[in-house]
């Protein structure tokens, strides 16, 4: 076997330099090499075995006030953006680079439980906003701990809004919950992992299904919150405060008010719960009294973009279809809130909880 042959044999030398050369850089992968030389508004980076890089154009802008500070034979980090532009270079970004990196960082913060202590920058209806080595992130109202949430009495947003202002300018220690780079999303909170933990542990004892009594402490637009014990709170949806329409929630409950809930889902460091679930499912005993055809009376409660709702007895409520009137104004001549006529039962689905109604099938 001549020698030729020998270096190009599986095990002979040049393959086992290819084997154990390293990969070329490709497009979005960091590189680190040296500064080799610094011209005008270009800083040139060495980058063995594959040549040379270089920040320049749009780049050399974005990173200006930290290529400023660079010299010769300093180590740096940056992203490859073109792996062989027209002058042979590999274009490198160093802005998209530190950006890759804080937000590998951020990730692995979310994994550690990482806490960090940031000044509130902004406060909106929502939450609050900070910063975290300059990318802004949005710390929830509800991920706010239990001496910080805003507990206003009549869940009025801009009385939630003024106590959450109350907060700018102060540090708060808080963990990343959510970093996303694609979606540019930074979510925060100031529950500690260790508050987190106590209060998982505290859900884990309870199961779909309990009964308990709890404290109304606080009435939202999409429902209300319940304490059922120290430190453990519940949502109960505004869909399941009650088996008929229910518009405001503060109108039905007050803070401090004491309620009985069932527990109908428990999930990672929630628990959801409902009031409505503890009385018996009014279309059940609908569906014995009543059918398709049938003509009953019921109270118009309710206008919206499709009609007008009536209901035939608590918690029981069919759609009257505007499509019955010329206009949404003779829809309204013809009924008024609160008052009570003669319906058609044309649907009934008791267990979907469907029902439409005819006003001029019964009344012609």
């Amino acid at each position: 076997m001549s020698e030729e042959n020998t270096t190009l044999a599986p095990n002979g030398v040049m393959q086992k330099f290819i084997n154990e050369s390293p990969e070329p850089p490709k497009d979005g992968d960091i590189v680190e090499g040296v500064v080799s030389a610094i011209g005008r508004a270009r800083v040139f980076v060495d980058l063995p075995p594959f040549g040379t890089g270089i920040i320049y154009g749009r780049e050399y802008m974005n990173a200006r006030d930290i290529l400023r500070k660079v010299s010769v034979g300093d180590a740096i980090g940056a992203k490859v953006v073109d792996t062989n532009n027209e002058d042979g270079y590999i274009e490198l970004s160093l802005k998209e680079a530190r950006q890759a990196l804080i937000w590998s960082d951020a990730e692995a913060a979310v994994a550690n439980q990482t806490v960090f202590s940031l000044e509130v920058k902004e406060a909106n209806k929502g939450g609050l906003i900070m910063d975290w080595q300059g990318i802004q992130g949005f710390l929830p109202a509800s991920q706010l701990s239990t001496d910080n949430y805003p507990r206003v009495q009549d869940g009025d947003k801009d009385k939630i809004l003024y106590e959450l202002q109350s907060l700018v300018g102060k540090f708060l220690s808080v963990i990343i919950i959510t970093a996303d780079q694609k979606e540019n999303k930074m979510i925060f909170s100031e529950k500690s992992s260790q508050e987190k933990g106590e209060k998982e542990e505290k859900i884990s004892r309870y199961e779909v299904g309990d009964v308990l009594d709890g404290e109304v402490t606080g009435a939202v637009d999409f429902g209300i919150f319940v304490k059922v014990e120290d430190g453990l709170e519940g949502l109960v949806h505004i869909s399941e405060l009650d088996w008929g329409l229910v518009e405001n929630p503060r109108a039905l409950y007050k803070v401090g008010e004491k309620v009985q809930v069932k527990v109908i889902d428990v999930k990672d460091d929630k628990i959801s719960l409902s009031i409505k679930q503890m009385r018996e499912n009014p279309w059940v005993l609908a569906s014995k009294k009543y059918q398709k055809d049938q003509i009953v009376e019921g109270v118009v409660i309710k206008f919206n973009k499709h009609g007008a709702l009536a209901s035939i007895e608590e918690g029981v409520a069919g759609l009257v279809h505007i499509s019955e009137f010329e206009s949404e104004q003779k829809l309204k001549d013809s009924l008024s809130l609160g008052g009570v006529y003669k319906f058609k039962i044309t649907l009934f689905e008791p267990q979907s909880q469907r029902m439409t109604l005819s006003f001029k099938e019964a009344n012609n």
